[in-house]
């Protein structure tokens, strides 16, 4: 599948189909397209795929754009201001990514749901106790809520982030949650009571991507000039 990722920070991708190729997408992402790339809205997996969605805050069904009769083109839209985030995925590759991550695959791209073996991970981390899972054989486009930073920790070295900013790690990390030390730190320093600690595996160096602008943390600041101009 080629692509091209433009217009940040409301990025969109576009993506260039072969006569007869197909791309899937999240319900909702087409924001412009060729006249012959033709749409099918399918469960994509039957109902277990369904319900999968449904936990992951994602849309319960899915479509499918072929281009029909020649090369056709399909742009897609992120859902919040933010960036798009790719990923060439091989046999034997993994990625986790938040919850509502997904935006547009290569069919031959596995999407299955991932549960963090801690549950204080899920409850305070702000990560969620279920994430999405990806595997496969081709192209990921993942939404990034503001900028991408990505970042390569060696191994067993350990990246500590503040709830809600980790978009996507390797598969081989793994991620709990550590309390805030300090009654002090905690009441007043503004950061909550928990952070989420990722920690790259002891035998080979992996990859981790943090965003710089969570849809809840940005939510929560507007909340009081919103709530203001109601009254």
């Amino acid at each position: 599948m080629k692509y091209e990722i433009e217009g940040a920070p409301f990025a969109v991708a576009n993506v260039y189909l072969e006569d007869g190729e197909s791309v899937i997408c999240q319900s909702g992402a087409m924001v412009w397209q060729d006249p012959n790339v033709r749409m099918q809205t399918t469960s994509n997996g039957g109902v277990g795929k369904v319900f999968g969605r449904l936990l992951t805050g994602e849309s319960l069904f899915q479509n499918t754009y072929t281009a029909q009769g020649g090369t056709g083109a399909i742009t897609f839209g992120s859902s919040v201001p933010g960036n798009i985030l790719p990923f060439e995925l091989r046999p034997g590759d993994m990625i986790i990514a938040q919850k509502s991550a997904f935006l547009a695959s290569d069919p031959s791209v596995n999407f299955e749901l991932y549960f963090q073996k801690k549950i204080s991970s899920g409850f305070f981390g702000g990560e969620g106790f279920i994430m999405q899972k990806f595997t496969g054989n081709g192209t990921l486009l993942v939404e990034v809520d503001g900028s991408v930073i990505e970042k390569t920790l060696q191994p067993g070295q350990v990246q500590i982030i503040d709830t809600g900013y980790l978009v996507a790690m390797d598969g081989a990390c793994s991620i709990e949650v550590e309390m805030i030390k300090g009654g002090m730190n905690i009441i007043m320093g503004g950061e909550g009571l928990f952070n989420t600690k990722v920690t790259a595996p002891p035998d080979r160096a992996v990859k981790i991507w943090m965003q710089t602008m969570p849809m809840s943390h940005l939510a929560g600041a507007l909340a009081p000039y919103i709530a203001v101009k109601s009254n």
